[in-house]
């Protein structure tokens, strides 16, 4: 495809990818797939209609944890449909303002769960070392504030990645190497000057992922301080007990992340598959597993 104009694009769709090699068993890898979107469905729905409804679980902890069901039910609906198209139809074309759309609410609901991951982390935080204080610190509006600063936070950050790319020309290749359009993916395939895309780009993951990260790790080196200030060891493992849930979260959410940038960067050559199946984990395994995690944890849920 030729390149046209300064402001024209030779192309005018993009081509999601399956997973490279295993074209001819779409349809029985996507029986998995389609298990995996029931229970992710049904587990995140059940747990936010729970929290919403039973008044005594209108406390910080399970209002966090409502908004983490949030995050991964809408990671889910804007990730497994374009998958299961793949699957079922080899359908793979997807137009400029839908692959956008989409990219937009997958980092969107990227970025609003590791916040709430973050604010979680402050709350196990504060509930083990100023446990006389709690209540007075996580009041309903100072909750009601933190899930506002997270979508403020989100939407200033990710609301200008669709608009800075429709600047650009895409005059390329239009196959994507994922499932679904993703910012760093959709930029490879430009042949305009991206500079200004990638650099925001890269500020967007260190200011939110990356950042959110660092300030897990302290609150919990901090948890552990507390912790180890404890004298009975019964006391000790009841205090890291209520932590098992929330870190268990924070394992299935960066864990695959890391894994993959570290495997692309340092790793070995692998077959495309095995990276794509690590891709998809990355967003699939979360809004999986911390229902049942927290259902398990939780006896009030």
């Amino acid at each position: 495809m030729l390149y046209i104009n300064n402001n024209t694009s030779a192309i005018s769709t993009f081509l999601v990818t399956g997973i490279p090699g295993l074209e001819g068993v779409h349809v029985w890898i996507s029986i998995p797939f389609c298990v995996m979107f029931f229970i992710t469905l049904v587990g995140n729905m059940s747990i936010m209609t729970v929290i919403l409804q039973e008044q005594t679980l209108h406390a910080p902890m399970y209002l966090f944890l409502a908004m983490l069901a949030a995050s991964d039910l809408g990671l889910s609906l804007f990730t497994f449909p374009t998958m299961l198209r793949i699957f079922w139809l080899d359908a793979r074309e997807l137009t400029f303002s839908v692959c956008f759309t989409q990219m937009f609410f997958i980092h969107s609901f990227q970025d609003f769960e590791s916040a709430v991951i973050l604010a979680m982390a402050f709350d196990r935080y504060v509930a083990i070392s100023h446990p006389l204080h709690y209540c007075s610190i996580f009041t309903n509006s100072v909750i009601a504030r933190i899930g506002l600063a997270i979508v403020v936070r989100t939407l200033t950050l990710q609301v200008p990645l669709p608009i800075l790319l429709r600047r650009l020309c895409f005059c390329n290749s239009n196959v994507l190497s994922h499932s679904y359009c993703l910012h760093p993916d959709l930029i490879k395939l430009s042949c305009s000057n991206t500079e200004i895309n990638s650099i925001f780009g890269l500020f967007v993951v260190l200011s939110t992922m990356g950042l959110d990260f660092v300030l897990i790790i302290i609150s919990y080196v901090l948890i552990l301080k507390t912790v180890l200030t404890i004298a009975s060891h019964g006391g000790r493992l009841k205090a890291l007990n209520t932590c098992i849930s929330h870190l268990c979260a924070v394992i299935l959410f960066f864990t695959p992340m890391i894994c993959l940038s570290m495997l692309h960067r340092f790793g070995p050559k692998l077959p495309s598959h095995i990276y794509m199946t690590m891709a998809n984990m990355h967003f699939l395994i979360p809004p999986l597993m911390n229902p049942i995690v927290y259902v398990v944890k939780t006896k009030q849920i």
